[in-house]
C-alpha cells in the first residue's frame, strides 16, 4: 500500500515540473512575439500535450492528501507485521557432517544449488557426490550465500528406556542358608594325567572315549565318595588353546585341584592354571601324579611351585600335597579326603529355596533334543517347567539330566545338570536366572539384546566419526595438492591418477586373493568354537598371509557352509563334526576344502600347512660349478664386437642351460645366461673340472677381468613355512 502511495507522489510532481515548463514557455513566447514575432519552433502537438487543466491538480492533490492521512490512521490503529518492507530470512536446521544432498533438502533447493554456491570457493566441485559429508565452514557459506539463516539442530534425547533386566538375589539370612557339597576343578598341564585321575574317581572310562586322550570340552560330573560325601568336579581341558575355558571353570569353581606329574614338572599350563585359581581367589589343593613311575620326583615339583606362591604344609604353607598315581589308582581317596576337609574348611552352604541361580558350563546342539546345556547350580532348586534366562535366550525346562544322562527331576546347588528346552543356544559361561513368566523372560531378553545394540551403535558412532575425521584430513590434503594447479593441470593429474588406479586394480586383486586364507569354523560344541576362536586372535603373521574368518557356528556342516566357501573361496574347517556324503561331493563340485578333526593339534598342524601354501616360495641357489678367467678377448659377430672370457674349471661343472653369476672381489657383478660356451673351436653343453673354455654372456656392458669368478648354479624352490606360532 505505500508502494502505491509512493507512485502517487511521484506522479503529482511530474505534473506540477509539467506546469511549471509550460508556464515558461509561455512567457517566452509572449516575449518573442513583442520583439520582432518569431514564429513558433515547436510542433503545435507539443503545446496542446502540455497543456492540462489546472482543476485537475488540485483535485489529485486533495485525494492523495486525504488517502495518505486515512492510511496513517489505519496503520496506527491496527498494525500489521506482514506490511513490513524487510523480509525476513528462512532458518534452515543444520547438523555438523551433514551430506550435501541433506543439505540441499534441509534448504528446499536442488543438489546443482550447493555446487553452484560452491563454485567459486577452494573445494574441489568434482570430488563432491551427493553422500559427500560436508566440513562446517562449507555449509556456512552456503548458508550465507543463499541469503538464509542458519541454526545448529540439537541432537533429540531419546526417551530414556527402563532397565527390565533379571538380576541376582540379594544375599540371604545366613542362618537360612544349608551345606552343600564342593564344586572342584581338575587343571594342569596337558597329559599330565588329569582325566585318569577323575576315571579312577567316578570308575567311569572318560579317557577312552575321549579323542587322543585330550578332553575336548567342559565336563561337569558329581562323584559320590564311599564315606557318603559327594563332590561336583569339572574337568577342564589342559591343552594351551582352551585357557579361556579353563579361566571360565575357575571362576564357578570353590577349590582348585592341580595336577602335575612328578616326572615332568612345572609346566606352561601348570602356570596358567595356578593364575587362573588365584583370580578366582580359590584355594588349591595339589595333586602329585605318576608318582609310580621311577623318574619320579615330588620333592622337585614341590620346590618349582615355590616360585609361584604355591607353598605346600611340608615348607610352611597351606596347600596340601598329596602323592598320588592315577593309573595304578594309588592314594585316591587321600586326595578326596583332602578335598573334603579343604570344603569343610570353607563352610560352603547354599540357599535351596527361591528363584534359581546358576552358570551355563556348555552348550550344544544335540539333533534329538535342540539347544542343550549343562549347567552348575548355585542358589533354589531347578525343577521341571522353571522358566530360565541365559544372555539373551531363554527357556522352560522340558527335561533334566544327569551326568550320566539319567532324567532328573530336581537339581540343587552345586549339582550339575543337563538342561533342554532353550529357545535359542546360550553361550558357556553365561549367568542362569530364574523368572516368574515367559513374558518376563521375553522381556529380558528384548532389553538385553536392546542394551547389546545400544552399545553396537555407540561403537559405531565412534567409528563413523573417526572415519569422517580422517576423510575431512585426506580430503583437505588433495585440495592442498591441487591448489596450485590451473583446473587443466588438474583435470589431467587427476586422469593419470586414475589411469594408474585402473590398472593395478587387477594386480593388487592377484595379490589379494593370493594372500587371504578365508576359513570357515564349525564345532560341536560353544566352548570348542570359542577355544578355537581365541587360539585365532593369536595369529600374528597377517604380513605374510591374511587369516580372514568368514563364518562360525555349532553343528554339523550344511550347505550353507559350502555355499559360504566357495562365495569367498575358502576353506571349511570342522571340529568334532561331521560332513555327510551329499555335502562332501557338493563340495568336491565346486572346489571347496573340507578338513574333519578332532584333536586340536592336529587342526592347528593343518590350518599351518594351509597358511604356508599360501606363501611365496623360497628360491635357494645350489652351485653346480667355479670356474676363474684366466685370459679375455673379443670376437666379432657381424658387427658387433662380444666380449669372451677365457676360462679354467676349477670345480664341479659348467652347464650352458644353468644360471651363472660373475663375482669380482666377492661382489656379485652380473647374475643370467651363457650365449655361448665352446671348447677350443667347438660349441658344448658342458665343461667339466680341470678343462678350459671361453665363454660370452648376455649382458654387452659386462667387462671380463683376469682373477674374476664364474659360478654356474641351479635355483631351487622350497615352500616356505608360516612364521605363526600358537604356543605348542
Amino acid at each position: 500500500m505505500n508502494q502505491k502511495i509512493l507512485k502517487l507522489e511521484k506522479l503529482l510532481r511530474f505534473h506540477i515540473v509539467c506546469r511549471r515548463l509550460h508556464s515558461w514557455h509561455q512567457r517566452r513566447l509572449r516575449t518573442q512575439q513583442r520583439h520582432g514575432g518569431f514564429s513558433c519552433t515547436y510542433p503545435v502537438w507539443t503545446d496542446q500535450a502540455c497543456t492540462l487543466p489546472w482543476h485537475t491538480h488540485m483535485l489529485i492533490g486533495a485525494a492523495l492528501s486525504q488517502y495518505r492521512l486515512l492510511v496513517t490512521k489505519k496503520e496506527k490503529r491496527l498494525p500489521n507485521p506482514s506490511l513490513s518492507p524487510v523480509k525476513s530470512k528462512k532458518e534452515v536446521e543444520v547438523w555438523i557432517g551433514m551430506t550435501v544432498e541433506e543439505l540441499a533438502s534441509a534448504m528446499t533447493k536442488d543438489v546443482d544449488f550447493i555446487y553452484e554456491a560452491l563454485l567459486n570457493t577452494t573445494i574441489d566441485i568434482d570430488s563432491l557426490e551427493a553422500d559427500t559429508h560436508l566440513d562446517e565452514v562449507w555449509i556456512k557459506e552456503v548458508i550465507k550465500k543463499a541469503g538464509m539463516k542458519l541454526k545448529w539442530s540439537k541432537l533429540k534425547q531419546d526417551k530414556v528406556r527402563e532397565n527390565k533386566d533379571a538380576v541376582r538375589r540379594p544375599q540371604a539370612d545366613p542362618a537360612l542358608l544349608t551345606p552343600r557339597s564342593p564344586v572342584v576343578t581338575i587343571m594342569g598341564h596337558v597329559d599330565h594325567g588329569k582325566t585318569t585321575l577323575l576315571d579312577k574317581l567316578r570308575k567311569t572310562q572318560v579317557a577312552a572315549m575321549e579323542a587322543g586322550g585330550i578332553t575336548q570340552h567342559i565336563g561337569a560330573f558329581l562323584v559320590a565318595l564311599p564315606s557318603g560325601e559327594k563332590i561336583t568336579f569339572l574337568d577342564t581341558p589342559g591343552h594351551a588353546a582352551f585357557s579361556a575355558m579353563r579361566a571360565r571353570g575357575a571362576q564357578v569353581t570353590d577349590i582348585v585341584v592341580l595336577v602335575v606329574a612328578a616326572d615332568d614338572g612345572v609346566m606352561k599350563q601348570t602356570v596358567e592354571s595356578i593364575q587362573h585359581a588365584k583370580d578366582a581367589q580359590v584355594p588349591i589343593v595339589l595333586a602329585i601324579n605318576k608318582c609310580d613311575k621311577a623318574d619320579a620326583d615330588p620333592e622337585k615339583v614341590k620346590k618349582e611351585l615355590l616360585a609361584y606362591d604355591v607353598v605346600c604344609e611340608d615348607y610352611g604353607g597351606d596347600v596340601q600335597a598329596v602323592h598320588v598315581s592315577a593309573l595304578m589308582g594309588d592314594n585316591l581317596m587321600a586326595l578326596a579326603e583332602a578335598t573334603i576337609a579343604q570344603a569343610e574348611m570353607l563352610e560352603l552352604k547354599a540357599d535351596f529355596t527361591g528363584p534359581v541361580e546358576g552358570t551355563v558350563i556348555e552348550s550344544f546342539t544335540d539333533k534329538g533334543r535342540g539347544s542343550v546345556t549343562t549347567a552348575i547350580i548355585q542358589r533354589g532348586t531347578l525343577r521341571k517347567g522353571s522358566i530360565l534366562v541365559a544372555g539373551k535366550s531363554w527357556a522352560k525346562v522340558r527335561l533334566m539330566f544327569d551326568e550320566n544322562g539319567k532324567t532328573i527331576n530336581e537339581a540343587y546347588p552345586s549339582m550339575p545338570v543337563g538342561i533342554i528346552g532353550w529357545r535359542d543356544l546360550p553361550s558357556a559361561g553365561d549367568e542362569i536366572l530364574e523368572v516368574e513368566s515367559e513374558p518376563r523372560a521375553r522381556e529380558v531378553v528384548d532389553w538385553r539384546k536392546f542394551e547389546q545394540e545400544e552399545e553396537k551403535n555407540k561403537h559405531d558412532l565412534k567409528i563413523i566419526e573417526e572415519k569422517r575425521k580422517e576423510h575431512q584430513k585426506a580430503h583437505r590434503k588433495v585440495l592442498e595438492k591441487y591448489s596450485s594447479l590451473n583446473w587443466k593441470q588438474r583435470l589431467y593429474v587427476k586422469y593419470l591418477e586414475r589411469k594408474e588406479q585402473k590398472s593395478s586394480k587387477p594386480k593388487e586383486k592377484e595379490r589379494k586373493d593370493s594372500n587371504v586364507l578365508p576359513i570357515i569354523i564349525k564345532g560341536d560344541v560353544d566352548g570348542s568354537v570359542e577355544a578355537i576362536l581365541n587360539l585365532l586372535d593369536t595369529y600374528d603373521a597377517s604380513h605374510e598371509c591374511e587369516l580372514e574368518l568368514v563364518h562360525f557356528g555349532l553343528g554339523d556342516i550344511s550347505e550353507n557352509d559350502v555355499n559360504f566357501a566357495e562365495t569367498f573361496h575358502g576353506v571349511i574347517y570342522g571340529f568334532n563334526v561331521d560332513a555327510s556324503k551329499a555335502i562332501q561331493q557338493s563340495a568336491a563340485k565346486k572346489g571347496v576344502k573340507i578338513k574333519l578333526h578332532k584333536i586340536i593339534y592336529h587342526f592347528i598342524e593343518d590350518l599351518q600347512e594351509e597358511l604356508s601354501s599360501r606363501l611365496p616360495h623360497t628360491v635357494e641357489e645350489h652351485p653346480l660349478g667355479e670356474a676363474s678367467v684366466l685370459a679375455t678377448f673379443s670376437v666379432t659377430e657381424g658387427k658387433k664386437k662380444v666380449p669372451v672370457a677365457g676360462c679354467r674349471v676349477q670345480k664341479g661343472q659348467l652347464e650352458k642351460q644353468r644360471k651363472f653369476k660373475l663375482i669380482r672381489n666377492g661382489h656379485i657383478l652380473w647374475k643370467g645366461s651363457l650365449t655361448s660356451l665352446k671348447h677350443h673351436k667347438d660349441d658344448i653343453s658342458v665343461i667339466k673340472t680341470g678343462m678350459d673354455c671361453g665363454l660370452s654372456i648376455d649382458e654387452e656392458k659386462v667387462e671380463f677381468k683376469i682373477g674374476d669368478e664364474i659360478v654356474c648354479y641351479e635355483e631351487k624352490e622350497f615352500p616356505t613355512k608360516t612364521s605363526w606360532d600358537p604356543g605348542f
